[in-house]
């Protein structure tokens, strides 16, 4: 499918029509969460550095890219950008007039950061009393670590995720995505959403805080009801459930043997007609009704025997014919896509999911675009902005500034 036709099947996403967001946050956890709202309608402005803009702009740059980094487009696209010095007096009260017309400020400095800059809640609530205050931070207030730096990874291990990563009896394992990062953003964006809609009838604002630590709990709560049932720490469990005693559940081999040829097979405790299925696909028929495989229990006791049988089937398919197999004999099973054929399969483009971008510097780009359709459709992605693309468009629009008043922030170094 050319690009026209998948831009023409995507949806304006204007949920969010007439929504202002003062972006301030860099990286990813923040700037997934506004991304979310851009997708959505919203109208983003991301203040940045009139230097070098975020630091995710060059900080993950290829060897050979000239322009922003891969990284930054996919974390900000539909949004708008404008430059700002900050450590400017006439660079901060710009911020401040924004403020004031915006209904969202979000940030994910430092703890203290924000603050330090006289762009702390206290001052922006003094400007505008209806605005939603976003802040994301590693650690929440009150935690002995509220002061400490975090990242994704450190999340990850201080929430809980790495601890139930990882093969049985090894060591814990941070899981390949970032559910630091883009996981607490959703979480801080649904928030947003909420707190808009409250302000619908009370006009008031609010301010939300969000600890990335803290966030990581939504995230392992089968592991903690597992954990409450046992009244021990839940163990690692490989691909398998991490409850446990669920017997077939796991990835088996296929051919032609390459590092993700694999498919993952799952027969619930709760249907029995899924093993049953399953033994007649691999030809095992004979075992339905045995007494030594019949229920959860017995299975669970006879693990290795029954991973065997799957995968002396399995290594016969391949994992896209294994999982249409499994599939269609009303077997839960999944083929193991690694990231190059997700980029490059046909459906997600034909379906909108995966959209390919113009960027005015870096030419064309294939990336997700935000995957609740919305009347059918999937919101159409716009390319990240280039740094200060939309300085004359806010200024003049927000805050009603003409044009040789903008050249004369521009010769001041302002913007």
């Amino acid at each position: 499918m050319n690009d026209t036709m998948v831009q023409a099947q995507a949806a304006v996403g204007d949920c969010l029509a007439g929504v202002r967001v003062l972006d301030l946050t860099q990286f990813e956890a923040g700037p997934s969460c506004t991304e979310a709202l851009a997708f959505l309608g919203a109208e983003v402005v991301k203040i940045e550095n009139p230097k070098a803009g975020e630091p995710g702009r060059t900080g993950f740059r290829g060897p050979s890219q000239s322009s922003d980094s891969y990284y930054f487009m996919l974390f900000n696209a539909n949004k708008k950008s404008v430059t700002v010095d900050l450590k400017s007096p006439r660079g901060l009260q710009l911020v401040k007039d924004m403020a004031a017309h915006a209904d969202v400020f979000a940030e994910n400095f430092a703890p203290g950061a924000i603050e330090r800059l006289g762009l702390g809640y206290d001052v922006i609530k003094a400007i505008n009393p209806s605005i939603i205050y976003a802040q994301v931070k590693g650690f929440g207030k009150g935690s002995p670590y509220e002061n400490n730096l975090a990242f994704d990874m450190i999340a990850q291990a201080t929430g809980g995720v790495m601890s139930i990563t990882g093969e049985r009896g090894g060591p814990p394992a941070k899981p390949g995505c970032t559910l630091g990062d883009t996981g607490t953003g959703m979480l801080m964006a649904i928030s947003i959403l909420g707190a808009l809609y409250r302000r619908k009838g009370t006009g008031q604002g609010e301010r939300l805080e969000l600890a990335m630590q803290d966030a990581m709990l939504q995230y392992i709560r089968v592991a903690l009801a597992t954990n409450s049932v046992f009244n021990k720490p839940v163990e690692r469990n490989g691909a398998k459930v991490i409850s446990g005693g669920t017997v077939p559940s796991g990835i088996y081999k296929c051919k032609p043997g390459g590092p993700n040829d694999y498919v993952y097979a799952y027969t619930s405790r709760a249907n029995p007609a899924h093993w049953h299925n399953l033994l007649k696909v691999i030809g095992h028929p004979e075992l339905i009704g045995d007494a030594r495989y019949d229920t959860p229990a017995a299975r669970a006791g006879r693990e290795e025997e029954i991973d065997a049988m799957i995968a002396a089937w399995a290594c016969q398919h391949d994992k896209r014919e294994a999982m249409r197999i499994l599939g269609s004999a009303g077997v839960p099973a999944g083929a193991v896509y690694d990231t190059m054929e997700l980029q490059n399969e046909p459906s997600f483009e034909q379906r909108g999911v995966m959209q390919t971008i113009d960027h005015p510097a870096s030419g064309k780009f294939k990336m997700p675009s935000w995957p609740v359709r919305h009347g059918g459709r999937p919101p159409k992605v716009r390319p990240s902005p280039t740094l200060g693309q939309h300085n004359d468009d806010i200024l003049s629009g927000w805050l009603g500034l003409d044009q040789k008043e903008r050249d004369e922030l521009r010769k001041g170094g302002v913007i």
